[in-house]
């Protein structure tokens, strides 16, 4: 399964989730784009031939929002995940009803997992 992980840069993603994806037992089982682990890329392109958009919606970005439309467009399901103390927009029940609250990063790696093998189902 190829996932999009769609973010903003403003904050640690290198950090708080490209490494806990990267280190994870997920990284194995499915196949994770990370937009800026590498050089820039079309990411609708990418988006378009996904299986699957993972938002990290705890803060808000203009450029995730616009991902968010190219995926809802092109019927590729997107999961909303986002810290269990933020405030996430109203817009993003627009495009997606599957939300996922964590409260750290081996939280979030336990109910991608579980979210995950449903999708599958």
């Amino acid at each position: 399964m190829k996932i999009f992980i769609s973010h903003s840069t403003g904050f640690d993603y290198k950090n708080k989730l490209y490494l806990p994806l990267r280190n994870s037992s997920l990284n194995k089982r499915y196949d994770f784009f990370l937009p800026h682990e590498k050089e820039l890329l079309n990411t609708r392109e990418i988006i378009q031939n996904s299986d699957l958009v993972i938002a990290e919606a705890s803060y808000p970005s203009t450029g995730q929002g616009i991902e968010l439309v190219w995926a809802y467009e092109a019927k590729i399901p997107i999961i909303c995940v986002y810290k269990i103390t933020t405030k996430i927009s109203d817009s993003l029940k627009t495009v997606t009803d599957k939300f996922i609250e964590y409260e750290n990063a081996d939280d979030l790696l336990r109910k991608l997992s579980i979210a995950l093998i449903k999708l599958k189902k």
